[in-house]
């Protein structure tokens, strides 16, 4: 399995930035005629996180999104880090080479090293 960092060209500020989980999600709900007094924490997935990237960066998430899909998939490690998982280190390179081609310098990825 190979793992790498996706970074994403920031609007504002035109440096890399790639999107973190600071805090999980509370759901709850409102009942028109009762009290309900259920939550539910929930993270987000890889996808939601970089959806929730929309506006903030200079690609549109959901086409990187798609671009991803094709070649590997997209996680949160430990409730927290967005990565990219590939089965190959040449579906890396694929994938790679498909984000410049699509994006330009727009998206960049780095490896993460084994441990």
């Amino acid at each position: 399995m190979v793992k790498a960092k996706l970074w994403f060209k920031c609007a504002a500020m035109h440096d890399p930035v790639t999107p973190t989980l600071v805090h999980t999600a509370v759901i709850g709900w409102e009942a028109k005629y009762r009290d309900v007094e259920l939550q539910i924490e929930r993270g987000f997935n890889g996808e939601e996180l970089v959806q929730r990237m929309k506006g903030w960066v200079t690609t549109d998430p959901y086409e990187v999104i798609e671009e991803v899909k094709g070649y590997g998939r997209l996680r949160v490690l430990d409730e927290r880090e967005l990565v990219l998982e590939v089965d190959t280190m040449e579906a890396y390179e694929s994938l790679r080479s498909a984000l410049q081609a699509k994006f330009g310098g727009e998206i960049e990825l780095e490896l993460i090293p084994r441990k």
